[in-house]
């Protein structure tokens, strides 16, 4: 019974290593997208209305740093899964 507890044990560790990083390339991913997806937004808006660029510029910014403040903390999780 024990060396199939040692068996299970070591099966789930490599699990959870693998689901580890799988999240963190996922959350870089989705990243990558989003503020992507961001910038193009605003460069079409900024290109129908070239008087708004400040504002738009703005929000463009604010909105990609917390994709990626989000993005940061999404990785920070799946590496503290992967090692704990």
């Amino acid at each position: 019974m024990g060396i199939f507890a040692l068996i299970l044990l070591q099966i789930t560790g490599n699990v959870a290593a693998m689901g580890g990083g799988i999240g963190a390339g996922l959350a870089a991913l989705a990243a990558g997208i989003g503020v992507g997806r961001i910038g193009g937004s605003a460069v079409e808006a900024i290109a129908r209305q070239p008087e708004a660029v400040g504002d738009i510029r703005a929000n463009m910014i604010l909105a990609a740093a917390l994709v990626e403040g989000v993005a940061l903390f999404a990785v920070v999780v799946c590496l503290l899964t992967l090692f704990f």
